[in-house]
């Protein structure tokens, strides 16, 4: 087996057992109706992750060589607030204020305006509360998805 395969199995392997545990979860977790959304956005990824592992396995998946050092160092700081947000934010703070956070912290760091200008950063608020609108309209009024709640709301 060559490196090259591995390392599609490995990243193909892990996500399998991601989806497995998001599955599990969402079908074991109560109260029952509010994991309808999340057991149908599950089962969709445990098939995705069957697949992607299937063609990992196989050898078919051979695009690409592998994540450089140069793109981790750019993804590094992204999955260093996803990480807080997951294991903090949306516990502590709340899923709306977790994400708004998450959202502002990710936008500001990768957005190429410039940090000084006050308009770029009333721009970034800007589409920071969009967004959070239109996230919030369609977890609690359209799919009536129960959030974690934290110390606001």
């Amino acid at each position: 087996m060559t490196s090259h395969r591995l390392q599609h199995i490995v990243p193909g392997f892990a996500i399998f057992v991601l989806a497995s545990v998001v599955t599990w979860l969402s079908f074991t977790e109560q109260p029952a109706e509010a994991f309808l959304f999340p057991r149908v956005i599950s089962v969709v990824f445990i098939i995705l992750a069957i697949w992607n592992l299937i063609r990992a396995v196989t050898g078919m998946s051979k695009v690409g060589r592998g994540i450089s050092v140069e793109t981790l160092k750019n993804l590094a700081p992204g999955l260093a607030v996803m990480l807080l947000y997951v294991f903090f934010g949306a516990k502590h703070l709340g899923f709306y204020l977790g994400s708004t956070l998450a959202f502002f912290t990710i936008y500001s760091f990768y957005d190429p305006a410039s940090w000084s200008s006050v308009k770029d950063w009333i721009k970034r608020a800007l589409v920071t509360a969009a967004f959070m609108a239109v996230i919030y309209t369609l977890f609690a009024v359209v799919l009536q998805v129960h959030t974690p709640r934290g110390i606001l709301f």
